[in-house]
Formats: C-alpha cells, sequence, structure tokens
C-alpha cells in the first residue's frame, strides 16, 4: 500500500519524533538496495566519483563482451547467439543501474552506443541473416536497443550529442547495412 492512499498513516509519520522517525527511515532504506545506492551516491560522493564511476564501467562492459572473456565465437551458431543475447542484456542492466543512481543522461546514451559498437565489432557474422531461429531474437533486441538509444540520444542537447557523433554514427551504418537491425 503506498502512502498516498492513507493519508492518516502518513500525518501520523510525520508527527512522530525526529529520533523515531530516523530509526524507522535507517530502516526502511536497508530493505531497498537502489534506495541505499542512489542515496550514497547523492549524499557521498561528487563529481570526482562520477568520473571514477563511468572510467570503471566502461571498462566492465568493455571486459565483458571482449571475446576472449566472454566465451562467444563470431560463429553462427545456437548458443553464440543465445550467449550474446543473454551478454547484452546483462550489460543493459549494468547501464540501467548506473543511470538509476547517477541520474547521467550523458553517460547512459554514451554506454548504450558501446555496448552496441563492441557487439558489432566483435561479432558481426551473428548480425548477418542467419536460417538459427534463435538469431531473430537477437535481432529483435538489438533492433530495439537501436531505436531506444537514437531516442535518448535525440533527447540530448546537441553539444552533448556532437561529443558521441563518431560512436552513433558507427552503429547507424552498422544497423544501415543488416536490414534484420531494422
Amino acid at each position: 500500500m503506498s502512502l498516498h492512499k492513507d493519508p492518516e498513516l502518513k500525518e501520523a509519520v510525520l508527527q512522530l519524533p525526529p529520533k523515531e522517525k530516523d530509526k524507522l527511515l535507517v530502516r526502511l532504506i536497508s530493505k531497498d538496495k537502489m534506495l541505499m545506492k542512489q542515496l550514497h551516491y547523492q549524499l557521498l560522493e561528487n563529481e570526482d566519483d562520477l568520473g571514477d564511476r563511468i572510467v570503471a564501467l566502461r571498462q566492465k562492459l568493455q571486459d565483458l563482451l571482449e571475446p576472449s572473456h566472454s566465451g562467444i565465437k563470431n560463429v553462427a551458431m545456437y548458443s553464440n547467439y543465445r550467449s550474446l543475447t543473454a551478454l547484452l542484456r546483462q550489460a543493459s542492466g549494468m547501464i540501467t543501474e548506473h543511470e538509476k543512481i547517477t541520474k547521467d543522461k550523458f553517460s547512459e546514451v554514451e554506454f548504450r552506443l558501446l555496448i552496441l559498437a563492441l557487439a558489432f565489432e566483435h561479432y558481426p557474422i551473428l548480425f548477418q541473416k542467419s536460417y538459427v531461429s534463435i538469431s531473430d531474437k537477437l535481432h529483435r533486441y538489438v533492433a530495439t536497443r537501436i531505436q531506444s538509444t537514437r531516442n535518448k540520444y535525440d533527447k540530448l542537447h546537441e553539444d552533448l550529442q556532437f561529443d558521441l557523433r563518431d560512436l552513433f554514427d558507427k552503429v547507424e551504418t552498422f544497423a544501415s547495412e543488416h536490414p534484420q537491425l531494422a
């Protein structure tokens, strides 16, 4: 039940003594890991920490999609399509968590473009037309990610778009050469 739907409870909570409210707040926060991460970032970190977070996440994403690390081969096989789809979903989850914590739209778009560009660079065979049925699932997922990233990119200020133009163009060019990603 939402606190907004029970105004009596909301008023009672607001009337609690500060010490009791603090204890209750700390107990509630500890139950929500995302809220804890958001509060940690907002209250204890600064711009330098955002830069460190961006560098660390960029390295994690590059390592995650590296063929020697992922074990995925650039060969049109069922397991490779399935593994790459799972890997892209995992990377997307890491980016979503980063954005929810930092609220940094620029780095979110940069990372979404980065994982697409890395996937296209490392696994181009898996994005060609294929008769392996699971390839459609990967292609639909990537097409959706491209469209979503394109929309987020378009919402950025033109100066920020300029900073990401090369990466954006790289992704758009690859996608335009592969009609199944449209």
